[in-house]
């Protein structure tokens, strides 16, 4: 392997929402969820607060529903494509992401190589997450560096894709980053910019000019 891709879900590979959003609205519970969401992002609410109190809204979660909320997802245009790529050039992708992992997982049968999302326990919920499981946004570093460790490469040969704040450790980590559909933040940090709903063309131009 001689690169790695690294993939943001909600807002990147989602488009324009998360994981949360979509499961909330799948439940009836959106006003309630797009509240909590607010809280997060005005920092009134940490990423272990945030999980703990989704589960007490996501009561009557089963598989079945959270697999009808992913096929239904808004997905960005030609991911598909791009992990399939990624796989012929012998190259690997991996997604990491603070969402659940239930929903998360789902990217695997789409062509990602490896998925890494906070850990919630099965569903039907009944308890709530072991905090430990719950990632953060400097724990998307980490995993970066581990995946690359793993496979014998330097950050050097790792592109990453994102959108918020929650990837702002990591582009100030890499040098090969893609500001995808994200705000000025980010935008800021990034090498490339990418604007609309076609992967390829944000994943061309981060294989072109890397």
């Amino acid at each position: 392997m001689t690169r790695l891709h690294v993939f943001d879900m909600d807002g990147t590979l989602l488009r324009g929402t998360s994981a949360s959003l979509e499961l909330a609205r799948h439940l009836g519970c959106l006003p309630e969820l797009t509240a909590l969401e607010a809280e997060f992002i005005a920092g009134t609410v940490d990423t272990y607060g945030f999980a703990d109190r989704v589960c007490a809204l996501w009561g009557a979660l089963t598989p079945e529903i959270a697999a009808d909320a992913f096929a239904r997802a808004p997905w960005i245009g030609g991911l598909p494509e791009v992990l399939a790529d990624i796989a012929a050039r012998g190259e690997r992708s991996a997604v990491i992401t603070m969402s659940p992992d239930f929903f998360a997982d789902g990217l695997r049968a789409l062509g990602a190589d490896d998925v890494i999302a906070s850990r919630f326990p099965p569903l039907p919920l009944r308890t709530t997450p072991d905090p430990a499981g719950i990632l953060t946004p400097a724990d998307k570093v980490t995993a970066v560096d581990r995946l690359l460790a793993a496979h014998g490469l330097t950050r050097d040969a790792c592109v990453a894709y994102g959108d918020s704040h929650s990837d702002v450790p990591l582009f100030r980590a890499l040098h090969h980053t893609v500001a995808v559909n994200a705000g000025q933040t980010l935008k800021s940090l990034a090498r490339h910019q990418y604007d609309g709903d076609d992967l390829w063309t944000a994943y061309e131009t981060a294989t072109r000019r890397a």
